[in-house]
């Protein structure tokens, strides 16, 4: 009885998942509704029955194919499910049916869909990154460990540095460098997390997009030129934060105290 509420949180997870690749797949497009018309296939448009839409379930019933035309289903939809799946999971195990768990939910299922649109194609939704800067105000007055104060200074902080980063390289290089997706994304991440995740999710993400960059300028082989998106190492860096901020605060304290 006592994993009947662990095994709801990760089906829970898993519908809202589902509900994600929806808005992943529409939020880009202009002018297209994330609630109509019905989920179908992509390639033929057939509507689809709702046994066809079971998360994670129907993908292995369909051995990933449409019904209909017998065109290959992405893995992208399995995959968002699932990791929608372990995050409730994760949050759920921490926080339990708190607000703090509700509050949580709705944030990482925003990185998750930046994340995965990013990946795509290459912009943040200002509809997402912007909402949730002062979202996460109001939600500060909720979450245990973070004050409004804390939330105002992260926004600042975050949104701040970036900002100054992209000036300065724009300035010495007359090229645009960072996006404005990437400050708007960091100020929301300040402000969801307060300025004490600030530090770690800027040093953790280029540590991430310098190694995954290395790797795509010897596959693209295009040198300095090799673009890849930073909001996923952003929205990566912030997870790891929300789940692990005590053992990064305890490391960072030891190297603080260690070093001085």
């Amino acid at each position: 009885m006592e994993n009947i509420p662990v095994i709801f949180a990760f089906i829970y997870g898993t519908l809202v998942g589902s509900f994600l690749n929806v808005v992943i797949l529409r939020l880009p497009t202009k002018g297209a509704s994330i609630v109509f018309p019905a989920s179908h296939c992509p390639q033929c448009q057939t509507p689809l029955h709702w046994y066809e839409n079971i998360p994670l379930l129907s993908f292995l019933a369909l051995r990933g194919r449409c019904r209909q035309c017998k065109k290959t289903i992405s893995w992208q939809y399995p995959l968002v499910e699932l990791a929608m799946g372990l995050l409730s999971l994760f949050l759920f195990s921490r926080y339990g049916v708190t607000s703090a768990f509700f509050i949580y939910f709705v944030y990482v299922a925003a990185l998750l869909v930046i994340i995965v649109i990013d990946l795509y194609h290459q912009i943040i939704p200002d509809v997402i990154s912007l909402p949730g800067i002062p979202l996460g105000v109001v939600a500060s007055l909720f979450l245990p460990g973070l004050s409004w104060q804390d939330s105002l200074i992260g926004i600042l902080v975050g949104g701040g540095i970036f900002y100054a980063i992209a000036l300065g390289y724009y300035l010495v290089t007359k090229r645009q460098g960072m996006g404005g997706g990437d400050i708007k994304l960091l100020a929301m991440i300040g402000a969801f997390q307060g300025w004490q995740a600030v530090p770690f999710v800027i040093f953790a993400s280029s540590l991430l997009g310098t190694l995954i960059g290395l790797g795509a300028m010897v596959k693209q082989k295009k040198g300095g030129q090799t673009r890849i998106p930073y909001g996923p190492f952003l929205a990566v860096a912030s997870l790891l934060y929300l789940f692990f901020e005590i053992p990064i605060q305890q490391a960072i304290h030891w190297y603080l105290t260690r070093s001085l």
